[in-house]
């Protein structure tokens, strides 16, 4: 998949979903277009302005599961107590549930290619 192709694949899925015609009772569309957006917003921060970020230095070692499983309980456990039911702290629960999802797939890959 080319770059460009790779980048707009997300958006390319969320068409294609908005298409089916699924009356969504909870928001799931536009709340998957919003985590989307925050997904993106992370890659602009800060500490992502080198070509590796922390989590991939966790991922390499072997720590991704425990680390990102670690991070959906802190900020689950989070939510409602610091900075009151803030939203962003969901986001990140889902953001880290993401990373765990690609920790899971990759570990798999790696298993069946053994």
């Amino acid at each position: 998949m080319a770059s460009n192709d790779k980048d707009n694949a997300p958006v390319k899925i969320m068409k294609k979903v908005r298409k089916t015609g699924i009356d969504y009772k909870f928001n799931e569309y536009e709340n998957l277009i919003m985590l989307k957006d925050y997904v993106d917003s992370t890659y602009d921060q800060h500490y992502s302005q080198t070509k590796y970020q922390s989590t991939d230095f966790i991922l390499d070692c072997g720590h991704g599961e425990g680390f990102c499983l670690g991070n959906v309980l802190k900020y689950v456990q989070r939510y409602g107590r610091k900075e009151g039911k803030n939203r962003e702290d969901l986001l990140k629960v889902l953001h880290y549930a993401l990373i765990a999802l690609h920790v899971h797939d990759t570990e798999q890959e790696d298993a069946q290619t053994r």
